[in-house]
């Protein structure tokens, strides 16, 4: 390098703030950063990885294997800086999921901060081919949690049923890309 070229002289990751955060995630501020409340799902597609993250990525379909959802783009092309909103109802209640892409690399990872009044935190999936037509999904969620110390004491509690939510999702999501109708 002569020192002119673009980047010259600046040192790796000098585009992340200082606790490593892309300069996406860190202007979703406190969103960004870990919460307390951890979850983790994790399923085996027979696919290949560029399929399975196709269909990760087609973020409108994402209702037909997450239940009581709808996912829509609301600005961008659903790429990185893309937001994206999923909707959760189960009778009257309702759940607005608001998140921000902040990085896909394709066909291995997605990271996305949930920036909402309620879901704050972010989240990752990863694809892990396994051969080539095997990949091993992981959806790992680090929430913050909302209602202070009550939240905390009421996380053991709820955190069961959103890990199996979370699986019984990816469960249903593998049977739509085997089955050829995800992507």
């Amino acid at each position: 390098m002569t020192g002119t070229e673009p980047g010259a002289g600046r040192r790796p990751g000098a585009d992340a703030d200082p606790q490593g955060r892309s300069p996406r995630a860190a202007a979703l501020g406190d969103a960004a950063r870990p919460g307390a409340g951890e979850v983790t799902a994790t399923v085996i597609v027979n696919a290949p990885a560029a399929t399975v993250f196709a269909a990760l990525t087609a973020w409108e379909r994402q209702g037909e294997w997450i239940p009581f959802t709808r996912v829509r783009v609301t600005q961008g092309d659903g790429g990185a800086g893309s937001s994206v909103e999923a909707v959760t109802q189960v009778g009257p209640a309702v759940l607005r999921d608001e998140m921000r892409v902040v990085k896909l690399d394709p066909p291995y990872e997605i990271r996305v901060v949930h920036y909402g009044r309620i879901l704050r935190g972010p989240g990752v999936l990863r694809c892990t081919p396994m051969g080539p037509a095997r990949t091993q999904v992981v959806w790992h969620e680090w929430f913050h949690l909302p209602g202070g110390n009550a939240g905390r004491f009421a996380w053991p509690v709820v955190w069961p049923g959103s890990k199996v939510g979370l699986t019984q999702a990816l469960r249903r999501f593998a049977r739509l890309v085997e089955a050829g109708v995800l992507p």
